[in-house]
């Protein structure tokens, strides 16, 4: 046992018993859920329809996840999703580390001002059909630049990568100009990589929020074939309409109907594989970076 625990009084016992109760109903609450999506994928849809989640590897069924693997929609959906999200990242980080590199500098002058003005537009926006208008004149409709372009600029982000910047020892740059080391070589060189943990945070929340964003394209893609995995999945959690390609053997509505709810599982589980992939690789920069971002400078 925790010898601190031991050493704490009755009521900060109690305090901390509670609190762990609370924790573990919050994890229960999401892992039930997880866990039943995972089991109802691999289910036979008739089954799942009628008894419910079984354990009897009987009634289980791999037919959810053939006919994913083999429908090109999907395939083409993967590819657009990780062309878009990886695109979108480099883009987005990119464009807040130079941005919030100067703000970050107190001798920069104006400094008030930009930082008033990037946050305005956290609280203030032109709304979707001027958006629309403007992507329409800069005719970006049904390109890859109308999900990316428009959302590039995160100013969240660049308070937290500015705040980073603020945390890094003044010390460093002096020693670096020292050697004659330019802003931009000092930049580069030295500071990136000092870096690395709030750029893995950084890159980890833009590649998940192109990832599972679907409006920006249900909006201004018109091609099919351009549509990243969210809209081919909306279409079949939302919609109840998978791939005709998907149902070609199933002749009743009631077949479908049952299909479709299989499909729900299945994708759902297919589409949250490359972030469960992802996450382990940057977990060790993540919480190092997400907070000293937050709270110092």
């Amino acid at each position: 046992m925790n010898i601190k625990f031991l050493k704490m009084s009755r009521k900060d016992k109690i305090i901390l018993g509670f609190g762990y109760m609370l924790l573990g109903l919050f994890v229960l609450t999401i892992i039930f859920p997880l866990i039943f999506v995972v089991i109802a994928s691999f289910m036979n849809p008739n089954v799942l329809n009628s008894h419910g989640i079984s354990f009897n590897i009987k009634d289980w069924s791999l037919d959810g996840y053939r006919r994913v693997v083999e429908n090109k929609m999907i395939g083409i959906g993967f590819l657009n999703s990780f062309l878009y999200s990886i695109t979108f990242s480099i883009l987005s980080v990119g464009v807040t580390l130079f941005a919030a590199y100067p703000l970050s500098k107190k001798d920069l002058v104006g400094r008030k001002f930009f930082n008033t003005f990037f946050v305005i537009t956290m609280f203030f926006g032109g709304g979707l059909m001027p958006t629309y208008l403007l992507i329409n004149k800069l005719h970006m409709i049904n390109t890859i630049w109308a999900i990316i372009l428009p959302n590039a600029v995160n100013v969240w982000n660049i308070i937290l990568a500015r705040t980073y910047y603020q945390s890094i020892p003044t010390e460093l740059r002096e020693a670096s100009a020292v050697d004659g080391a330019s802003e931009v070589l000092h930049f580069f060189r030295i500071l990136m990589p000092v870096c690395k943990p709030i750029i893995a945070v950084l890159v980890l929340w833009q590649f998940v929020g192109m990832w599972n964003s679907y409006f920006d394209a249900m909006i201004y893609l018109e091609d099919s074939w351009r549509q990243p995995l969210q809209l081919v999945l909306r279409s079949i959690l939302i919609q109840n309409t998978p791939d005709p390609g998907m149902i070609a053997d199933i002749q009743s509505a009631a077949e479908m109907s049952k299909l479709a709810e299989l499909l729900k599982y299945s994708t759902i589980v297919v589409s949250s594989l490359p972030l469960l992939v992802m996450y382990p690789f940057f977990q060790k920069y993540f919480d190092s970076g997400i907070m000293v971002g937050s709270i110092k400078g």
